[in-house]
């Protein structure tokens, strides 16, 4: 038989490691995975795959490798469902088969001894294979039945006469589906609003909206408008730097949230400070505080900068009120300080990577100002567990404290938040947004580089929203180190995001199933897509679901495959319809029927134009003016589109008899969006079976221009702009109150 190929070798290395053959785009064109693509995605996960020599030798650990461990890494079960088994392998001498025995210890979470065994002689293998000239064993062992949902340890030794070997594998028993709120069992359908919290005005605010406007906002809309669900764009952490850090999409730090948000007049020890009362009496301060709150975009920077001025005054009066101690290793000597100490506990090494992170940020551009990532810092600091990061660690435990009470106070503020939701009788309350990936050169990104490909980009292949591809310069997780690290990063961004409410949105859920990889130095059109391992994924997301009692909402936009909204609406994940691409096969608008009661209905995205500037083509127009067409024919083709999309709005309301008193299906008697029409394209939505409708504030408003303009990063405002109208005076807005009632009727909260 012939030696392989040098690209049978790759074909095969690349299948092995989930690089997907081809795909087809969203015109039905089939694209497939050139031999440069696979092997720079392999290179990107960190195998050597620059000559056949390097293809077998990769080839050949694939095939040994995994007989060296005793256990798997990590085993996925769902309850309800045969038990199932774990394997132990083992190297097993010729004559030894009849004398194996495997012991095992499992323990929960907390520590606990839950089920202990041995296996009964004689073993039988299920499997045996030859490594390096010995002879190797696989043996399956029962799960024990009548386990709950939950995490478990289990420790294994497997024995012959000849030796003893210990392994160790992470079981996982998950739920068969996510949880779903009573409302929804019963056939209750609510509705809500959505908004950028950044961009709510007030007369108390610094110049950003913040988690006391959030909270005036709930206790408006639950009690005034009758709201179910507040939609909110990720809060996560962010370098809050202009313009490049600023997109809640690409964050510093998914773990944790964004201090801009700190109602810092909330915080208790501000009441305790008169350092910091004396700064913000100040004229000169208040005159910085001024400007920013009139101005029209948020100036991360500058709000940034006055907030931790403040912030770090509060800090000083927390540790001196509130901790006892050297300064070293202050302890508790208050209710408060022990709350605070409690909390670090439970966050454990996460937040002391995140704080100890953001203390070698400040001390590496103090250094080296020219310094942009992790990656540039002096090559000791460069991974979280370096013997000279310990060091650091020992030598900044104040200011490493001090961002760790940043988190704490912001967590403080948004769960009160979350929990005023529910006291006012939300049924949903607060609903978040997941992010699919981090900035590559944040915290997170620092913290778990081990299981992400630093020299690739996740994005979209070519679609009618961007013909070339996407490329979202954000690195993706690989999967085999993933799972070989027993989901933990997984595990930890979704109980860290599910704290706060009763929903959470999963960008870009098809990174579930699949991803679309690009490798550095190739166009977006170059990349192919990567599997991932979807039921263990999607079984984690349902148990953290049921334990958080919170529903999850996929954002399944763009090229998803019809298979993959079949299986994540088997796993009760709510699927996310937006009015603009809900079109039948002829390009009409789906009828309310049409729609899935499994969903979240909106009308637009923060990717997308806004109602009023849908109509007016307003983000056409910007496009053309920022060169984003590629010709005037494509720009021209753009226009004709919206025409007939506009068109068949108007066909659609008129059969649902919404169309508003005095417009006809002519679009010139409807030449910009009305407060009419508007409320006439919401009415329509809340008349779907869908479970959660969304409005967002924009429309409402009647804003014209939208949150952010993909494919821009300087040459629009993205992720700034301010709502033209206060707090105040949304709460005296008669047709937000008249559409509201509307919405009520037709989607009672109860």
């Amino acid at each position: 038989m012939s030696e392989r190929s040098e690209q049978e070798l790759l074909h095969d290395l690349a299948e092995r490691f989930g690089i997907v053959p081809d795909y087809y785009d969203n015109w039905g064109c089939q694209h497939l995975t050139s031999d440069r693509t696979k092997r720079a995605i392999l290179a990107a996960m960190g195998l050597c795959v620059g000559t056949a020599d390097e293809l077998r030798r990769e080839l050949a650990a694939c095939e040994t490798e995994p007989w060296r461990q005793p256990c798997d890494p990590v085993v996925v079960l769902r309850t309800g469902e045969n038990p199932g088994c774990w394997s132990f392998r083992m190297p097993v001498e010729s004559g030894e088969g009849q004398d194996v025995r495997i012991r095992w210890e499992l323990r929960d979470e907390a520590g606990r001894l839950r089920h202990s065994g041995e296996s009964a002689a004689p073993l039988v293998p299920v499997e045996t294979h030859v490594v390096d000239a010995r002879p190797y064993a696989r043996f399956e062992v029962p799960v024990p039945s009548g386990l709950a949902i939950g995490y478990y340890d289990l420790r294994a030794h497997g024995m012959t006469p000849s030796r003893v070997v210990e392994g160790t594998l992470r079981l996982i028993l998950v739920p068969p589906r996510c949880y779903v709120a009573p409302q929804f069992r019963e056939g209750s359908r609510i509705w809500g609003l959505s908004l950028q919290l950044y961009a709510l005005r007030s007369s108390r605010n610094w110049g950003v909206g913040d988690f006391g406007d959030l909270a005036e906002l709930v206790e408006w809309s639950a009690n005034d408008l009758g709201a179910g669900v507040i939609g909110l764009s990720p809060l996560h952490a962010l370098k809050n730097t202009r313009p490049s850090h600023i997109s809640p999409y690409a964050p510093d730090s998914r773990l944790y949230l964004n201090v801009l948000y700190l109602d810092v007049e909330r915080i208790p020890e501000y009441a305790e400070c008169p350092k910091a009362q004396q700064m913000l009496a100040d004229t000169g301060f208040r005159s910085r505080l001024e400007a920013l709150k009139k101005s029209e975009i948020v100036d991360y920077d500058q709000v940034y900068a006055v907030k931790q001025t403040i912030l770090e005054a509060l800090f000083d009066t927390f540790q001196e009120r509130h901790l006892t101690g050297d300064g070293s290793d202050p302890q508790p000597c208050t209710n408060r300080g022990r709350t605070f100490r409690q909390y670090v506990r439970e966050e454990g090494d996460a937040l002391e990577a995140f704080a100890l992170f953001q203390v070698l940020t400040e001390e590496m551009h103090r250094r080296h100002p020219l310094v942009r990532g992790w990656q540039d810092w002096p090559e000791p600091y460069r991974h979280p567990t370096a013997a000279a990061v310990a060091q650091f660690r020992a030598t900044h435990a104040p200011r490493v404290r001090f961002y760790q009470y940043l988190q704490w106070v912001a967590s403080e503020q948004l769960a009160g938040v979350a929990e005023q939701a529910r006291s006012l009788g939300m049924p949903i309350g607060l609903y978040h947004d997941l992010a699919l990936a981090d900035d590559r050169s944040g915290s997170d990104a620092w913290m778990f580089q081990d299981v992400l490909a630093l020299q690739a980009d996740c994005g979209c292949p070519p679609d009618a929203f961007a013909p070339e591809g996407q490329n979202w310069g954000l690195p993706p997780v690989i999967p085999f180190r993933l799972r070989a690290s027993g989901y933990r990063m997984f595990i930890e961004l979704l109980r860290n995001n599910l704290k706060y409410g009763g929903a959470l949105r999963l960008d870009h859920v098809m990174g579930l199933f699949r991803l679309f990889w690009i490798p550095h130095g190739l166009p977006a059109s170059a990349g192919a897509y990567v599997r991932y391992p979807a039921e263990d994924l999607l079984g984690i997301v349902a148990l953290e679901s049921v334990r958080h009692q919170a529903v999850i909402v996929g954002e399944d936009l763009g090229t998803v495959p019809d298979w993959v909204r079949e299986r994540l609406a088997a796993s009760g994940v709510l699927s996310y319809r937006v009015f603009y691409f809900e079109r039948t096969g002829d390009g009409e608008c789906k009828a309310p029927h049409a729609y899935p009661d499994q969903a979240v209905a909106v009308v637009t995205t923060h990717d997308l134009p806004t109602l009023t500037g849908f109509w007016t083509a307003e983000d056409i127009q910007v496009r053309g003016r920022l060169g984003l067409y590629p010709d005037d024919t494509a720009r021209r083709l753009a226009w004709e589109e919206r025409r007939q999309v506009k068109e068949g709005v108007l066909r659609a309301l008129k059969a649902q008899g919404l169309l508003p008193d005095g417009l006809t299906e002519d679009l010139s008697t409807v030449p910009c969006m009305t407060p009419e029409l508007c409320y006439a394209i919401h009415l329509y939505l809340a008349r779907t079976p869908c479970w959660m409708v969304l409005a967002t504030l924009d429309d409402l408003l009647e804003e014209l221009a939208q949150a952010n303009l993909p494919g821009t990063v300087d040459s629009y405002p993205n992720w700034s702009r301010k709502l033209a109208r206060s707090l105040e005076e949304l709460r005296g807005d008669l047709r937000l109150k008249q559409l509201a009632a509307e919405l009520r009727m037709l989607r009672p909260r109860i």
